[in-house]
């Protein structure tokens, strides 16, 4: 019998912690990655810290350094572009079968996600920022009635949040966000299926557009 590892959710805390680091920019581009240094401001010990880096390298945010060890991977247009393009189906299809299957509580619990992402965004917190994104789209993955969605998106999300820190912290960013995805909501509230789906698939474009400009022109490293 093989010993336990350490709590799942200490790994996620770590994993998160240090993607925020790099989303932040406090992490760069081509940085090395010290273990020891991690842990010991996580106040962990370097087992977590190592499966952590083990499911960030696995989902290409870090990558071998030459020689050893790991440093934070440069962003890649074309990556990102691939990601986008997929996540612009499954928020779609999210987004659907939301409006079909629960467009009251999508007219009940929406607002308040609208209001809480709008207030993020006024405060200027990177984090806070992200957040309140994740919660929003998460919710719609919750009202799809499709339990396949969330965890299939779970790792294209730690990409969009290294893209988002990345752009909004070299530029400030898309200004309309939060009025997109208030006008997915009233959509879906209202049973429109179809227009939930384009709004959907415009809203995730748009932005692949945006941050891949922004990646090729220099204001975020490529």
């Amino acid at each position: 019998m093989k010993p336990l590892s350490p709590a799942p959710n200490l790994v996620e805390q770590v994993h998160d912690a240090i993607l925020g680091e790099i989303a932040g920019g406090q992490l760069a581009s081509g940085e090395r990655i010290i273990q020891e240094q991690i842990a010991k401001t996580l106040g962990v010990s370097r087992q977590p810290v190592q499966q952590a880096l083990a499911l960030l390298r696995k989902q290409g945010v870090l990558q071998d350094a030459p020689g050893r060890g790991l440093i934070v991977a440069p962003l890649d247009a074309d990556f990102v572009q691939h990601m986008y393009e997929i996540r612009a189906v499954v928020e779609g299809l999210a987004c659907r079968r939301a409006a079909e299957l629960n467009a009251a509580r999508a007219a009940q619990q929406g607002p308040a996600l609208i209001d809480a992402g709008r207030k993020a965004t006024a405060g200027g917190s990177l984090a806070k920022l992200i957040a309140a994104d994740m919660r929003f789209h998460q919710f719609i993955y919750g009202l799809s009635g499709n339990p396949l969605i969330g965890p299939a998106m779970a790792p294209y999300w730690t990409n969009t949040q290294r893209v988002m820190g990345e752009v909004v912290t070299h530029d400030e960013g898309p200004h309309d966000i939060w009025d997109q995805h208030e006008r997915i909501v009233q959509a879906i509230a209202a049973g429109d299926a179809e227009g939930a789906e384009t709004l959907a698939r415009a809203h995730i474009t748009l932005a692949a557009d945006y941050m891949r400009v922004r990646l090729l022109s220099g204001l975020a490293p490529a």
